[in-house]
C-alpha cells in the first residue's frame, strides 16, 4: 500500500451537518469513492444510497447514532443502531449519555454501551464510542470510558462528534475537537486491540501525519480533498481524483 492509500484508509469522510441536502451527500459519496477513503460517516436515513452511490469501491458506511448529543433513550440507541445495521452499516459511531458520564453513573453508562455493542457484535459492524472531550474536563472521566471501553472489546474510542461547542463569556461558541493531550491518554489508557479515532480539529496534512504518529488509527474530516492532494505532492500515489479536488463540503469536525 502506498503511502498516500495508507493516509487515505485513516480517513471517514464526514457527511453530517444539519444542512446537508440529498445532492450534498451523494456529492460527499462520490469525492470519498474518488479518493477511496476508510468510511464514508453519513446521516442515518441516507445509509442506504450510501451503499448504492459506493459500488464498486471498498469506501464503507457508517452511521451516527444519537448524535451528536448522546441524549437518547438506551432503548431508541439500541434501536436505531438495529435499523443502522439492518440498512447494512458497517460501522456505527455512537455518542456516550455526556449527563450520565458527568454524573459518574458507571453502571448506567457501561450497560448502555454493552447494550449498543451487543447489536454491532451481531451484525458484525464495528462500533465506535463518541466521548465528546470537551465537555469533559476531569481527565479520570475519560480515562475511566478508555476502561469501560476495553472491557467491552468496542472497536474504537473517539474524541469527538465534530458538534460539542462550548458557550464561551463572550457568548460565541468554539470547540478544540481532538487534543494531542486527548489523544495520548486515550491511547495509554484504552485496550491494546482498541483504535483510537480523532475527530474535530484535523484539517491539514501535518495536522493527519501529528495524530497517526499519537496512535491515531482513524479520523473524522471534511478537508478530505485537501489533506489527500497535499499528500500526493508531497509522497506521490494516487492521481487526482478530477473535479473533486475542489469540492466544498458543508460544516462539521
Amino acid at each position: 500500500m502506498d503511502k498516500v492509500t495508507e493516509l487515505a484508509k485513516m480517513i471517514d469522510h464526514s457527511l453530517l451537518h444539519p444542512t446537508m441536502t440529498d445532492e450534498d451527500l451523494l456529492q460527499g459519496c462520490m469525492l470519498a469513492k474518488n479518493y477511496n477513503v476508510a468510511t464514508v460517516c453519513i446521516k442515518p436515513y441516507a445509509i442506504k444510497e450510501a451503499l448504492e452511490w459506493l459500488k464498486g469501491s471498498d469506501v464503507m458506511v457508517c452511521a451516527v447514532i444519537g448524535f451528536p448529543h448522546g441524549n437518547s433513550a438506551t432503548a431508541v440507541k439500541v434501536y436505531e443502531t438495529m435499523q443502522a445495521c439492518k440498512d447494512g452499516a458497517h460501522e456505527i459511531d455512537m455518542v456516550v449519555n455526556i449527563g450520565k458520564v458527568l454524573g459518574e453513573d458507571w453502571q448506567y453508562v457501561e450497560d448502555e454501551i454493552a447494550a449498543v455493542v451487543a447489536v454491532t457484535k451481531k451484525h458484525k459492524a464495528a462500533l465506535k464510542v463518541i466521548f465528546e472531550n470537551d465537555y469533559l474536563p476531569d481527565d479520570k472521566i475519560k480515562i475511566r470510558l478508555c476502561e469501560i471501553c476495553s472491557k467491552l472489546k468496542v472497536e474504537f474510542v473517539k474524541t469527538s462528534t465534530g458538534y460539542g461547542f462550548i458557550k464561551g463569556s463572550d457568548g460565541k461558541y468554539s470547540y478544540e475537537g481532538a487534543t494531542e493531550k486527548d489523544l495520548i491518554l486515550m491511547r495509554k489508557h484504552s485496550a491494546p486491540e482498541v483504535q483510537i479515532k480523532a475527530a474535530g480539529g484535523v484539517r491539514t496534512l501535518d495536522d493527519l501525519l501529528k495524530v497517526k504518529a499519537l496512535g491515531v488509527t482513524r479520523v473524522g474530516a471534511t478537508a478530505t480533498a485537501a489533506m489527500l492532494e497535499e499528500a500526493k505532492k508531497r509522497f506521490g500515489g494516487q492521481e487526482k481524483a478530477g473535479e473533486f479536488v475542489n469540492a466544498k463540503i458543508k460544516g462539521g469536525y
